[in-house]
C-alpha cells in the first residue's frame, strides 16, 4: 500500500504540476505584498483618512466578483493558459502603478484597487479551477486542488512579510515593483506549460456560473466569508513582519496536524479545532499582544479550517463542477480578507478593541453556525 501511495505521489508532483503551483504562489504573492504595506502609504505618504484607506482596500473585494461570470466563456472561446497570463499581466501593470503615477485620490485608488481584484480574480480561477486540474490525472484533482491552494496559503505569510521588509528598506514604490514582479514572472511559468486548445461547446453564454460560484454552496461560503473577514479585520492592526513569519510555522503545524492528527478523526472535529484555535490566538492579542504565541496559533486554525473548507466544497459539487467549487472557495477566501480590510481600517478607524470585539463576534458566529447547523447541512448535501 506504501509503495502505491508514493508511486500516486510522485505522478502528481511532476513538472508541470510543480509549474503551475509556484505560479500559485507567486500570483497570490502579488497581492498580499500589498496587505500590511498599501494601506502604510495610504495613511502616511499619500495623506489619506483611515475611512478613504477603507474604501480603496476593500474595493478589492468588489474586483473579485466582475470577472466571475466571464470565466466560463474566456476559457472555452480563448487558449485557457493565455487567459491567465493576460489576466496577471493586467495585475502586473496594476500593482505596478504607485511606482510610475502620482495616485492621490480616493476615487483613483479604488479604481486602481477594482482592478487589482478583477484581474487577480480573473487569473487566480483559471488557474485553480482549471490549469491546475488539468496537470492532474482525474483520480489525483482532489489532492492536486488541496496541495495548490496550500502554496497560495502560504503567501498569507510569505508576501506580507516580504512587503514589510522592502516597504522598511527602500519604501512603497519598491514594494509595488516586486508585486509586478511576482504577477509577471507568474505568467512566464504559466507559459511554459503547453495546454492543447479545446473546441469550445455549442453556445457558450457571454455570462454564466459555470466555474465561478457554486450555488448549492452558499450556507458553506458564508460560513467560510465570517471567518475570513473576521482574520481580515486582525490583519489591519499594526502587524510586524516578524508576526507574518511565524504565522508561516503554524502553516506548518497545520500540514502536520492534518497528517497525523485529524487524518482519521471525526471530520467535524477538524474545522472545530481550527474556529477554536483562531479564537484562543485572538485571546493572546487580546491579553498579551506582543506574544509570539498568537501568530502560530493562527497560522495553526487559519490552515486547518482553510483546508477543510475546500474539501467541503469539492464534495458539495456535482460532476464538472471541482472547478466552480474551487473559484467559489477562492472568491470566499480572498473576498473576506478584503472586506474585513476595508472593515479594519473604513470603519473601526484602526481601534485595537473595535477590531478585537467585531472579530471575535464574527468567529463566535461562525463557530456556532458550523457545529449546529453547517456540518449536518454538508453531510446532507454532499455529492462525493
Amino acid at each position: 500500500m506504501n509503495t502505491q501511495n508514493a508511486s500516486i505521489h510522485m505522478r502528481l508532483w511532476h513538472r508541470e504540476f510543480w509549474l503551475m503551483a509556484v505560479a500559485c504562489l507567486l500570483l497570490a504573492l502579488s497581492v498580499t505584498m500589498l496587505i500590511p504595506t498599501m494601506p502604510l502609504w495610504m495613511l502616511y505618504v499619500e495623506g489619506l483618512s483611515t475611512a478613504e484607506t477603507g474604501l480603496a482596500m476593500g474595493a478589492f473585494a468588489l474586483g473579485l466578483f466582475l470577472p466571475g461570470g466571464l470565466c466560463s466563456y474566456l476559457v472555452q472561446h480563448y487558449r485557457r493558459n493565455l487567459v491567465c497570463v493576460w489576466a496577471a499581466l493586467l495585475l502586473a501593470v496594476s500593482v505596478a502603478v504607485p511606482y510610475y503615477l502620482p495616485v492621490v485620490s480616493v476615487l483613483s485608488l479604488m479604481l486602481l484597487r477594482l482592478v487589482q481584484g478583477a484581474a487577480f480574480g480573473l487569473a487566480q480561477m483559471v488557474l485553480s479551477s482549471t490549469l491546475i486540474i488539468d496537470t492532474c490525472d482525474s483520480f489525483q484533482r482532489t489532492e492536486g486542488n488541496h496541495s495548490a491552494t496550500w502554496f497560495g496559503r502560504f503567501a498569507l505569510s510569505l508576501g506580507p512579510l516580504a512587503g514589510l521588509l522592502l516597504y522598511q528598506a527602500w519604501g512603497f514604490p519598491v514594494v509595488s515593483v516586486a508585486a509586478a514582479g511576482c504577477a509577471l514572472l507568474s505568467a512566464v511559468l504559466v507559459l511554459c506549460v503547453h495546454f492543447p486548445f479545446r473546441v469550445p461547446a455549442d453556445k457558450v453564454p457571454l455570462w454564466s456560473l459555470d466555474r465561478f460560484f457554486l450555488t448549492q454552496g452558499w450556507p458553506l461560503f458564508l460560513n467560510l466569508l465570517l471567518v475570513t473577514v473576521a482574520i481580515g479585520m486582525l490583519l489591519s492592526m499594526r502587524l510586524d513582519a516578524q508576526f507574518y513569519g511565524l504565522l508561516m510555522v503554524g502553516f506548518l503545524l497545520a500540514l502536520l496536524a492534518q497528517r497525523f492528527v485529524f487524518r482519521d478523526a471525526e471530520l467535524k472535529s477538524e474545522v472545530v479545532a481550527g474556529l477554536a484555535t483562531i479564537l484562543a490566538a485572538w485571546f493572546v492579542l487580546y491579553q498579551a499582544p506582543h506574544s509570539e504565541m498568537a501568530s502560530p496559533l493562527l497560522g495553526l486554525g487559519l490552515g486547518l479550517v482553510g483546508s477543510r473548507f475546500l474539501l467541503f466544497f469539492i464534495k458539495l459539487s456535482h460532476h464538472c463542477q471541482r472547478g466552480t467549487a474551487q473559484s467559489t472557495f477562492l472568491i470566499g477566501w480572498e473576498c473576506g480578507l478584503a472586506l474585513g480590510l476595508g472593515l479594519g481600517y473604513g470603519l473601526l478607524g484602526e481601534s485595537r478593541l473595535a477590531v478585537l470585539g467585531w472579530s471575535a463576534l464574527l468567529l463566535v458566529v461562525a463557530l456556532l453556525l458550523y457545529h449546529y447547523y453547517i456540518h449536518q447541512w454538508f453531510i446532507d448535501h454532499k455529492n462525493r
